[in-house]
């Protein structure tokens, strides 16, 4: 039996769409798009004459829905959401969206992220008479919504969102409204663009290019959206607003998101390049070719090439149907599919010194097999260059490492001890200061806590099962001590 972790953490992948006669349609077609983000469970509600269906299944997109359908799911708004969980739960009652029905009609609900204070608002929530259908943080925010002393949706939304604190993007629909919620840090990424008359809410912006839609904006830290017949409609409360700072998750420019989405203002493909050049500066070394990572190596390895003058070379191939083995939820499943992802070109690089650039090594089990493919394949000599500083710390705001223990480079007192475990005959990490300089934002914007232990929200006392001491250090962050 496959080991599995303890904790609801959440990564995953939004779209929803008003005022569109195939909405279901353009909803697969987002979810499609943002595939990367969740590989185990997908669903849709489709809203026809303000009656909301449903319909999920464990496995991608493509799987669970088909022509057929698609073609029942009638209306001309729709709700979608892709996931990915790290739990034990990875069971069709915990696939989103989740839809409820409650004393203000039924309302669905996709989330993006991870409530930090989730088990302590279950406790109470169930020691109140609530009771859950699933085991997700996202379903609290319509238990809180149904505690809410008013019939507007739109005041009990705020009354869930003072309630709650972490990274969460959602984007929910009730009968006659789509919604759009980001969180006042702005951790994930949530943006609204417009088809013809239509308007769409993505957590990418590649949904967007799918379907044919433009780009209009990316829905703000703070922001609620509600689109229905009478347009669109924005208000930022008091309460969500933060003067000081946001806390963009910098992760999503290194590894999770498509090369072609703008996120956080930027292009993914251009910040990535920017990471190998300065990679190249921090990082030089005598080689034969530079060999990408594939697929979200490859933009680090450009500017990595340009920058150093090494040529580029395809020295390994991926099998593109096989999922990203980062994103397994078991160990053993990961170190089983690294076998079958990738495949080398053993007449380029046999005999040759390359240099092997990759967006990041969290664990470091698919880095060591793929080291060691590579010399029995004959390189000569292997330099591994990583486009972000190491990871040292867990993740409490909805990414896959979330044990200090399992992370490689706290693991092992030096990089050097890194270098010997992975077998390469060097290896540079990006610095902190080197990634921040390649960001159109201020580097103050972003949450770097994976890297540098400091966390912009803390997370509840539940979470010390991560053996993890936090302590305040001012400025409503955390240091973490491990």
């Amino acid at each position: 039996m496959l080991k599995k972790t303890c904790n609801p953490r959440e990564y995953c992948g939004l779209f929803g769409i008003f005022g569109h006669a195939h909405a279901s349609w353009l909803t697969y077609l987002g979810l499609y798009a943002q595939q990367h983000r969740g590989q185990e469970a997908c669903g849709i509600v489709s809203n026809y004459r303000g009656q909301l269906n449903i319909h999920k299944g464990v496995g991608l997109v493509n799987d669970v829905f088909n022509e057929a359908l698609l073609s029942r799911m009638k209306g001309e708004m729709a709700v979608g959401h892709v996931r990915y969980s790290t739990t034990g739960s990875s069971v069709l009652k915990n696939a989103q969206p989740l839809l409820i029905d409650f004393s203000k009609g039924s309302v669905c609900i996709a989330h993006n992220g991870n409530l930090v204070n989730s088990l302590e608002l279950r406790k109470y929530l169930e020691g109140s008479g609530s009771i859950f259908q699933t085991t997700t943080d996202s379903e609290l925010i319509i238990h809180l919504m149904a505690r809410a002393k008013t019939n507007s949706l739109k005041d009990s939304l705020i009354y869930a969102l003072r309630r709650i604190r972490g990274a969460y993007s959602l984007v929910m629909m009730s009968s006659d409204s789509l919604i759009g919620v980001r969180d006042p840090l702005g951790f994930r990424p949530l943006s609204l663009g417009k088809l013809g008359k239509a308007w769409c809410l993505a957590s990418e912006t590649c949904a967007f290019d799918l379907i044919g839609a433009k780009f209009v904006r990316e829905v703000m830290p703070g922001e609620i959206i509600f689109i229905d017949q009478n347009g669109l409609h924005s208000f930022s409360p008091r309460e969500l607003q933060v003067k000081k700072r946001h806390a963009f998750c910098t992760f999503e420019h290194v590894y999770f998101a498509r090369p072609d989405s703008m996120v956080f203002g930027e292009t993914v493909h251009a910040v990535r390049r920017k990471f190998g050049e300065q990679l190249a500066r921090e990082f030089p070394v005598d080689a034969d070719m530079v060999v990408p990572v594939p697929d979200s190596g490859y933009s680090a390895a450009l500017g990595y090439a340009k920058e150093s003058g090494i040529p580029l070379e395809m020295g390994i191939i991926r099998n593109h149907y096989v999922g990203r083995t980062f994103i397994q939820p078991a160990q053993d499943a990961r170190e089983l599919g690294v076998r079958v992802k990738f495949n080398l070109l053993k007449d380029v690089l046999k005999g040759k010194r390359i240099v092997v650039v990759d967006d990041s090594i969290v664990r470091g089990t698919t880095s060591k097999i793929r080291v060691r493919n590579l010399i029995r394949a004959g390189v000569k000599e292997v330099h591994m260059r990583i486009s972000c500083p190491a990871h040292r710390y867990p993740c409490f705001y909805g990414i896959d490492f979330h044990r200090s223990n399992e992370l490689i480079a706290n693991r092992y007192e030096s990089l050097e001890h890194v270098r010997k475990y992975l077998g390469v005959d060097s290896l540079g990490y990006l610095s902190l200061e080197g990634m921040l300089g390649c960001l159109k934002n201020p580097r103050h914007d972003y949450c770097n806590a994976c890297w540098t232990g400091k966390y912009p929200i803390k997370a509840e006392k539940s979470h010390s099962k991560f053996s993890l001491e936090l302590r305040c250090c001012g400025q409503g962050e955390i240091q973490c001590k491990v």
